[in-house]
């Protein structure tokens, strides 16, 4: 998913700053790696601080994909990709949006519920089912422009349906992620979203975008 502002440790309560430092070094760290103190001294407070809003680390990261899924839920919201009247061109102006928000800094544009979900799904599973309701539940917001697209447009799906294409888009995109990690290269996260528009516009009949290689 996207980027938000960094944390900044002189803002907030203890609460909100510890949610802030586990975004930001959970996705760079890693879950299993992250420590408590690391957490405590990235936000600036004790362990004390830590114990009393939550009880564990597990619970922490529970609370850190809820926190994920509403700040980036308020970001994706107030995007620029609903502007568009033809729901088609809003699809396509959400994958655009998900590309724009790859920058050179891997850890700052991937995902934390993807992050958590591919590192905890059969140790964590109360952390996993966390992830799962952030990426199932922005999954689900893309669904009333597909469907008006494919009505718009006289899509008649042939074993796919509005649902189903807007889990693709969230597989393409956390694939994106993962390969941007493997490789450490943010390109090939570029290179997977820009495959997705591509797909849409061939599921839709549209022409395709411009290229965006540069010209030799």
């Amino acid at each position: 998913m996207p980027r938000p502002t960094r944390h900044a440790p002189e803002r907030g309560d203890a609460r909100t700053r510890l949610l802030e430092a586990a975004r930001d070094v959970i996705r760079t760290r890693g879950f299993a790696a992250t420590t408590v103190d690391d957490l405590c001294r990235a936000a600036g407070v004790t362990k004390g601080a830590f114990f009393h809003h939550f009880r564990s680390k597990d619970a922490l990261g529970v609370a850190v994909a809820g926190f994920w899924a509403e700040t980036t839920g308020a970001l994706f919201e107030g995007a620029p990709h609903h502007a568009p009247a033809d729901p088609l061109d809003r699809v396509l102006a959400y994958v655009d949006f998900r590309r724009a928000l790859v920058s050179d800094d891997i850890p700052a544009f991937t995902c934390l519920a993807g992050t958590l979900a591919q590192e905890v799904h059969a140790t964590a599973p109360d952390i996993r089912d966390a992830a799962a309701a952030g990426i199932f539940g922005h999954a689900r917001t893309l669904e009333p422009d597909i469907a008006a697209a494919m009505e718009a447009h006289g899509i008649v799906p042939d074993g796919w349906s509005a649902a189903s294409l807007a889990r693709h888009c969230q597989a393409v995109v956390q694939g994106g992620f993962i390969l941007a990690k493997a490789a450490n290269d943010p390109d090939l996260a570029r290179e997977a979203i820009d495959h997705l528009g591509r797909y849409v516009r061939h599921l839709f009949g549209v022409a395709p975008a411009a290229s965006r290689e540069d010209p030799k």
